[in-house]
């Protein structure tokens, strides 16, 4: 079993020039026109299903200053549309759980649109990029749409620590800053993305430890370092959660070997490929 916590899901019309031409500095061939043939519904989920992912989050963007916008109902259609495909033999692989996006400043009922994606559009999960969109991950204007998440019992991932794409400001990266939003929603599953990297690994670390409802996701980090960053990974086995970061990290399955190849016990492992996100994706209810 094999979880990917964070998949981009944007075709290239959908990216900032800048994103395109980083995301292809990472890449030894052409990396978006194999993007553009992946990202269909007829073809992502064979691609999944040949790097071994059984479930995928599927991320809108609405991000427009800095990285791009890649709508919701584009995404919201190609999951439908991917998962809507006959199952292989060896089972319901590489299936797509959608991620919404919403925008505090070009949305003004921030409840009421996460309300009308979930109930409506069939999203699972909700994305927000602080770095991006150039706010505080506590500020009141927010509160709403936490308390509509929560509610609605489904996560929130957020972008924390840097970003090297023009336009974003750093500062709203610090995990500290979803401590108010932890406290105040004890019920609402908070999902830090990056796991503040590179400035914030020990904010990040102490803050899955100080609360319960706040997980470490791993997408974008060499995992080959993450004992480096994370020395008492072991104790906080329950609050990892592996993500690719695919196609920003378009080698799919690097960061799974090199998990694997870590010296953790092997529950570890199992419950940060797969077992910890399946739990907080309530995965039983998306059969």
């Amino acid at each position: 079993m094999l979880i990917d916590f964070h998949l981009h899901v944007s075709r290239s019309e959908h990216e900032r020039p800048w994103v395109l031409e980083f995301t292809q500095s990472q890449y030894d061939g052409e990396l978006w026109p194999l993007v553009d043939s992946v990202v269909t519904p007829e073809a992502i989920r064979p691609f999944l299903q040949a790097n071994g992912i059984d479930w995928a989050v599927a991320l809108a963007e609405n991000c427009p200053m800095t990285t791009g916008v890649t709508p919701s109902d584009f995404v919201a259609d190609l999951c439908a549309r991917a998962n809507a495909l006959p199952d292989p033999q060896a089972g319901p692989r590489g299936r797509l759980i959608p991620f919404a996006s919403v925008n505090p400043y070009l949305t003004s009922d921030l409840a009421g649109e996460l309300e009308r994606l979930v109930l409506e559009a069939g999203f699972r999960g909700l994305k927000l990029y602080p770095v991006y969109q150039h706010h505080y991950v506590h500020e009141p204007r927010l509160y709403p749409l936490y308390a509509r998440a929560q509610a609605l019992g489904i996560p929130v991932l957020v972008h924390t620590g840097s970003s090297v794409f023009k336009g974003a400001r750093i500062k709203y990266g610090d995990p500290l800053h979803l401590d108010d939003v932890a406290i105040d929603f004890p019920e609402l599953t908070l999902v830090m993305a990056h796991s503040g990297r590179p400035f914030w690994y020990e904010q990040a670390f102490w803050m899955a430890r100080r609360h319960p409802n706040v997980y470490l996701e791993v997408s974008g980090l060499p995992a080959k370092k993450l004992l480096d960053y994370f020395p008492d990974l072991e104790r906080l086995a329950d609050k990892v959660i592996y993500g690719s970061d695919w196609p920003a990290n378009p080698y799919l399955r690097r960061n799974v070997d090199a998990i694997i190849d870590l010296p953790l016990k092997d529950a570890t492992k199992e419950k940060i490929l797969w077992r910890t996100a399946a739990r907080v994706l309530r995965l039983d209810t998306c059969r």
